[in-house]
């Protein structure tokens, strides 16, 4: 079971309304997109879906509108359940493994400086709240500070920890830890520099970006396995040119204006977040219609 969880993930995003609640139509809409890309699965729930501005009962929806979507595809999915309190980490967790996902993964508890031991307490408590395999995250971008080396392979040694979702630059760090933990899952978290992480071995990938370039990303991984370099390279430089685009625009704002560019109704961002630019729509048009990236459109 465990290394079936291997694979390129999208990390989904999510519908919402016009007046910014969730919205299940959208959020089809998105999943009938990204679930046309030949991925291995969705991860659900995380920053790439705006958990962060989220209420818990609309994540809660959220996860029921995936899986009922998803039942026919053979897509694996991996909710996402790192809310700022364990309770409600748990409440998502319980869900989701009633629902029938297949892991779980959770940002460390974020919102205050919480000590290595609170850290490690809060995983602890949340691999004995179901049996799904869990998946621990590195994101210093998004909990202010990256965890030590030690810590992360304690978190790694315990039951039901299966894997990591490493979303770090600090690639030494990333070889340092497979070296310690061989026998575990690595997934790399950013995008335009997957293909670097892959040369240290990866067991797949999780990304924003995934959600409308999954094919791309795909084919980087297999590039990179197949010790084709040049290969990985040159699709890791598309790769990056759209990310480089999405930089401008705000990157959750320019994912989804790249959406209604294609025509997938998704709706906006919720606020406070807002595109950076006032022409992001037409921007992300341009960027989509360059032959690079085009091609790679599902």
């Amino acid at each position: 079971m465990t290394k079936q969880l291997g694979g390129m993930y999208a990390a989904l995003m999510t519908g919402l309304s016009d007046a910014g609640e969730f919205d299940p139509k959208r959020q089809r809409n998105i999943n009938d997109y990204v679930l046309r890309q030949g991925l291995a699965g969705l991860y659900v729930g995380g920053s790439s879906g705006e958990s962060g501005l989220l209420t818990v009962d609309e994540l809660l929806a959220q996860q029921q509108v995936v899986a009922a979507g998803a039942a026919a595809s053979g897509a694996r999915l991996i909710a996402h359940v790192g809310m700022p309190n364990l309770r409600d980490s748990i409440r998502l967790a319980q869900q989701a493994q009633q629902l029938g996902y297949q892991a779980l993964s959770a940002l460390p508890p974020h919102s205050y400086p919480f000590s290595d031991e609170e850290v490690f307490g809060y995983y602890e408590a949340l691999t004995s709240a179901t049996d799904l395999p869990l998946i621990v995250y590195e994101i210093p971008l998004r909990t202010g500070r990256p965890l030590p080396l030690g810590l992360l392979a304690r978190l790694l040694d315990l039951q039901n920890v299966v894997g990591i979702k490493f979303t770090s630059t600090d690639l030494f760090k990333y070889a340092m830890l497979r070296k310690r933990q061989p026998q575990k899952l690595f997934y790399y978290g950013f995008d335009e520099i997957y293909a670097a992480a892959g040369m240290l071995g990866t067991e797949g990938g999780i990304g924003t970006t995934y959600n409308l370039l999954g094919r791309l990303y795909v084919a980087i991984d297999q590039a990179v396995r197949a010790g084709d370099l040049a290969r990985a390279r040159a699709l890791q430089m598309v790769s990056q040119d759209f990310v480089a685009a999405l930089l401008e625009t705000g990157v959750l704002p320019g994912m989804k204006a790249a959406f209604r560019a294609i025509g997938v109704d998704c709706g906006p961002t919720r606020a406070p977040m807002t595109p950076a630019v006032a022409d992001a729509e037409q921007r992300m048009r341009e960027v989509l219609a360059r032959p690079a990236i085009r091609e790679w459109l599902a």
